[in-house]
């Protein structure tokens, strides 16, 4: 008899543990997919977010916070190693998974690959980019034109040097650190700022 109550007591802990996160983020409002692509597509009723929908709390503006939430998480996980289409910190990231992970962490959705990361959102002059914020690069190669590379933003607008949070394969070292744009290569490949939050 004492083996079921240890086996009941168990179950309802696992339940009290996991169906919050089954749930999405605890406390707040229902959440809605809002479509963020630059041609601005209504949402599909009963059709579920794509890579290119931004999933948020479906309040006019983002919750006091979440920029610096996701900002922080993204910090968390500095010396991560890098890891080609990796999506975790058990196996490693590359750019948009870390971006993917970290934004998922609290309920908004960003596809996982740096190709669609420059369509999501809106953009915003570099000069106003501010915390939460996507940054997007070319590749490394010199003649590039595409997007090659992403980043979190960590500065606040108008902060020199903008600086970023994210998963880097340079040979030297790699994994998820901290660069900024100014000074550095990064400012001859810049491409745009997206406003996703």
């Amino acid at each position: 008899m004492r083996y079921i109550w240890m086996v009941f007591v168990g179950l309802i802990t696992a339940m009290v543990l996991l169906l919050p996160r089954l749930n999405g983020p605890a406390g707040g409002p229902a959440k809605r997919a809002i479509w963020a692509t630059t041609e601005g597509r209504a949402p599909r009723p009963a059709a579920r977010p794509s890579a290119f929908a931004v999933v948020r709390e479906s309040a006019a503006t983002p919750p006091a916070g979440l920029a610096d939430s996701i900002v922080a998480f993204g910090l968390a996980q500095r010396g991560t190693p890098y890891s080609y289409a990796g999506t975790s910190p058990l196996t490693g990231f590359d750019c948009s998974g870390f971006i993917m992970f970290a934004f998922a962490r609290f309920g908004v959705a960003v596809p996982h690959s740096t190709a669609l990361l420059i369509g999501v959102g809106r953009p915003v002059p570099r000069t106003q980019a501010q915390r939460g914020d996507i940054v997007v690069f070319t590749g490394t190669v010199a003649t590039s034109t595409v997007p090659g590379h992403a980043g979190i933003v960590i500065t606040r607008p108008g902060e020199v040097p903008m600086r970023f949070v994210h998963a880097s394969s340079a040979r030297r070292e790699s994994g998820v650190k901290i660069s900024q744009v100014e000074g550095t290569d990064y400012e001859r490949r810049f491409m745009q700022v997206r406003r996703v939050l």
